[in-house]
């Protein structure tokens, strides 16, 4: 995965190259040589810090548990990612995440660089009380290198509000007197985290589709009419007519983006297939999606997967593999589960002509290439789950000065300041055969490359 940043970097850098008007100042070798110079520094972390975890477990075994913090950029501010529990957690998927925080942020214009953490463990077969000790050494073992102005984890896959309550109640303990509450970020509301915070990722997921087949499209349909990018015609063959919708899982994300689409008032939208880590719920007709939410809320965040357990929902579902959902014959594909699930082995089955990815790293590289030139449109990570972090930066503000938003007033400037993105992006995707993602990253390398240049940082 370091390589995949590596490659993104690079390709970004190229199309910039040729771009006389950036960082016009540079010419010919000088020009060569900062180029050179920026393709290193985003392609590595500055800092990589491993740890094994020290844990008394219930049964009174001591063992030694994997850790990782990852520290990429730190140009445009403190470092800013999420911390995973999971046992396939490993040093190279945490630096790779880490970068492509770096990218978001910069995307996004949100004043942090890109960090990420992990721990190497399944958190469903340990006790709350061991999760609590996991939680407290994570904090001890990286004290020094974390703070509110150094770098602010936040929730990630396999933890939530309680463990930023519980690694922040450390950082406090660790630090007296300190300023703590922006140390990190998803907590709960009674220690000081945002309301909107849990739901902003799959908000923002939903958004960007909507805003680009509804607010984009209908504001913009005059000059794309006559278009004969791939990509557009996507788009224009889905817009004003009913919408099936497929949703690959039923976490925070994946169940708030199901709802998303369920409630939308401005597309036409039909949920036909939700999944979570052991089965796929499909109707063709559609499914009573709050119905659901409700009943995973009520069961550890599992789907009903018995017949038994579907009797009392309304419309019935088929029970169907939990991998199905991404063959179905659906207009739309929200990917909201791991990585890696649309393949190069798979592609050819995925019927979905618009992807959206609610996770990180959802399509693959050759996937994702392959896709492309269908002229199916993939809304990427980058762009699409970046709700979690922008709210996370208005919890980081809401901390520093001890005044707290209304859940509308986060909801409001989540909104605008994703579409103040996008408005930045579509234009050029639509105009230009490259795939949205490439869009993205030259963006956002472009935003990093001029704040390295402006800050002397390539001599």
């Amino acid at each position: 995965m370091a390589s995949q940043t590596g490659s993104i970097v690079q390709q970004s850098l190229q199309a910039l190259m040729g771009d006389a008007a950036f960082l016009p100042n540079l010419q010919d070798q000088a020009r060569e040589q900062a180029f050179l110079s920026l393709a290193a520094i985003l392609s590595t972390p500055n800092k990589v810090h491993k740890a094994f975890l020290r844990i008394t477990l219930d049964s009174g075994n001591v063992v030694r548990i994997p850790a990782y913090r990852i520290q990429h950029n730190d140009t445009l501010g403190p470092y800013k990612g999420g911390i995973r529990f999971h046992e396939s957690v490993n040093e190279e998927e945490v630096t790779n995440l880490a970068a492509l925080m770096t990218l978001k942020n910069a995307l996004h214009e949100v004043p942090f660089g890109g960090g990420k953490g992990g721990v190497v463990i399944n958190p469903r077969t340990y006790s709350a009380k061991e999760l609590y000790l996991i939680c407290k050494k994570y904090v001890q073992y990286f004290s020094d290198v974390l703070g509110p102005d150094k770098d602010i984890p936040a929730p990630d896959m396999g933890t939530g509000e309680r463990e930023m309550d519980w690694m922040m109640s450390e950082y406090k303990s660790i630090h007296p007197g300190h300023p703590y509450l922006g140390s990190f970020t998803g907590k709960s509301i009674l220690n000081g985290g945002s309301l909107g915070r849990r739901e902003a990722t799959g908000k923002g997921v939903y958004f960007t589709f909507r805003h680009m087949l509804h607010d984009f499209l209908k504001g913009q349909s005059g000059w794309l009419s006559g278009s004969t990018n791939p990509f557009v015609r996507t788009a224009l063959a889905h817009a004003d007519r009913p919408l099936s919708v497929a949703v690959q899982g039923f976490g925070n994300v994946g169940s708030v983006a199901a709802l998303e689409a369920y409630k939308c008032t401005y597309l036409h939208n039909k949920v036909v297939a939700v999944s979570d880590r052991s089965v796929t719920l499909y109707n063709p007709d559609g499914l009573p999606v709050p119905a659901l939410a409700d009943y995973a809320a009520r069961h550890q965040g599992d789907l009903p997967a018995t017949e038994a357990a579907l009797a009392e929902l309304d419309p019935k579902a088929q029970l169907l593999g939990r991998e199905d959902v991404l063959y179905l014959d659906v207009d739309v594909l929200i990917l909201a589960a791991l990585e890696e699930q649309v393949r190069k082995d798979n592609v050819g089955r995925v019927k979905a002509r618009i992807i959206v990815e609610g996770a990180n790293a959802p399509v693959t590289g050759e996937a994702d290439a392959a896709l492309a030139e269908r002229g199916t449109i993939v809304i990427p990570d980058i762009l699409a789950n970046a709700g979690g972090v922008i709210v996370s930066y208005f919890e980081w503000l809401q901390g520093r000065e001890t005044q707290f938003f209304t859940e509308e007033h986060i909801y409001s400037m989540l909104y605008d300041k994703m579409q103040k993105t996008l408005n930045a992006i579509l234009p050029a995707f639509f105009g230009d055969p490259r795939p949205l993602r490439q869009h993205c990253y030259i963006h956002a390398v472009m935003k990093l490359s001029a704040a390295l240049y402006r800050q002397g940082k390539l001599y």
